[in-house]
């Protein structure tokens, strides 16, 4: 069977880029979108001039100004930024059904087969940045390679504007040059202790004794013994049918004050009721998703009639569901939340028992 086209497209500074765009005096200026650093406040996302100074998603909004006196401050329009969302996903869908999302701004597409009749998957990720640009005026980064795995990690190889391509016959070679802490989901705290294992490339992992790996990862340990040799056998899911509706993040360094966990998680969850918003649909289940930095992953969720789409109500709930975990006792790598039990008005047919169901999952 010969090995499938699989791109990892991912629109560069998306946040920061759209209010650029529609605001012709921020271009070339440092901008970061998220809350005010006076009430402790986060960045969302920063625009590449804002990156010069080290500022990155996920840090204090009050450490950035510190980094950038000149930083321009905008607060999230998340309803603008899910109109260029499905604007990108539309242009993906011409070419194949296979898109699977990972956020508004990111995807998979599975383009072995596709509606251009092109069998280079160079040339189909060329024509979509091609044609990102020319109807957003934003641009993106993609990856190109036999799985997800490997076109997620080349994406972000030569942002922005990045065009990477990882054929079958080089796969090796790229996986010889790989330092561990290169993958998507490898934080300091977990290369670390990788290193401190005798853990430094990504192959060094195909030799490592299993009880060591699992010490340094967790229960991620055979996962990451397939990834060494390059192995991902995931499928694009294009989820033709929803049935939850999410955000979730992974932080390059990990959260530990519990602020700043708290504005993270309403933020997630803000963002999750202006999708169920603009869909119009609503939801009775709220669930919190967690992963400490030991990659130890629980979820907590909370399901409640009627059912709802109130940016106020997920929040509240959602951060309830955060004190019910080890949050700020415990640095947190992993943040999501998503809403399950969706209906199309807040008077759901199916019975369901309110109240609270924790659910840990390693």
């Amino acid at each position: 069977m010969p090995p499938r086209k699989i791109l990892h497209v991912d629109m560069d500074a998306f946040y920061a880029s759209v209010e650029q765009r529609d605001d012709p005096s921020l271009k070339g200026k440092p901008v970061a979108v998220g809350g005010r650093p006076e009430s402790r406040g986060v960045v969302a996302a920063a625009s590449y001039e804002a990156r010069t100074f080290g500022i990155r998603s996920a840090i204090p909004m009050a450490r950035a100004v510190r980094l950038c006196p000149e930083l321009v401050i905008l607060r999230p329009d998340f309803k603008k930024y899910a109109a260029v969302s499905a604007q990108v996903f539309a242009i993906f869908r011409t070419v194949t059904p296979l898109v699977e999302p990972l956020s508004l701004d990111e995807a998979y597409l599975d383009v072995t087969e596709n509606a251009w009749n092109e069998p280079l998957g160079v040339e189909v990720a060329r024509r979509l940045k091609a044609r990102i640009r020319a109807e957003t005026w934003l641009t993106a980064s993609a990856g190109v390679a036999p799985n997800k795995f490997l076109a997620k990690i080349a994406s972000g190889w030569k942002k922005p504007d990045g065009l990477t391509v990882i054929a079958p016959e080089r796969v090796e070679r790229f996986l010889q040059a790989l330092a561990v802490d290169a993958l998507w989901g490898v934080g300091p705290v977990t290369a670390g202790r990788l290193r401190a294992a005798g853990i430094a490339r990504l192959v060094d992992v195909r030799e490592a004794p299993a009880d060591v790996l699992r010490k340094a990862v967790g229960s991620w340990a055979e996962g990451l013994r397939r990834l060494s040799f390059g192995v991902d056998e995931r499928a694009v899911n294009p989820n033709q049918e929803r049935k939850s509706i999410g955000c979730e993040e992974t932080y390059a360094t990990d959260l530990a004050e519990i602020e700043t966990i708290r504005v993270e998680v309403d933020r997630l969850a803000r963002r999750t009721a202006s999708i169920l918003e603009r869909k119009e649909l609503f939801a009775k289940t709220v669930v919190l998703k967690l992963r400490y930095a030991d990659f130890r992953t629980i979820t907590r969720s909370h399901t409640r009639l009627p059912a709802t789409q109130s940016a106020d109500e997920v929040a509240a709930r959602t951060l309830a569901l955060l004190a019910k975990t080890d949050a700020g006792s415990k640095p947190v790598r992993l943040l999501g939340v998503s809403v399950h039990g969706l209906a199309e008005s807040s008077e759901t047919v199916s019975p369901a028992e309110p109240g609270q169901l924790d659910l840990p999952v390693e």
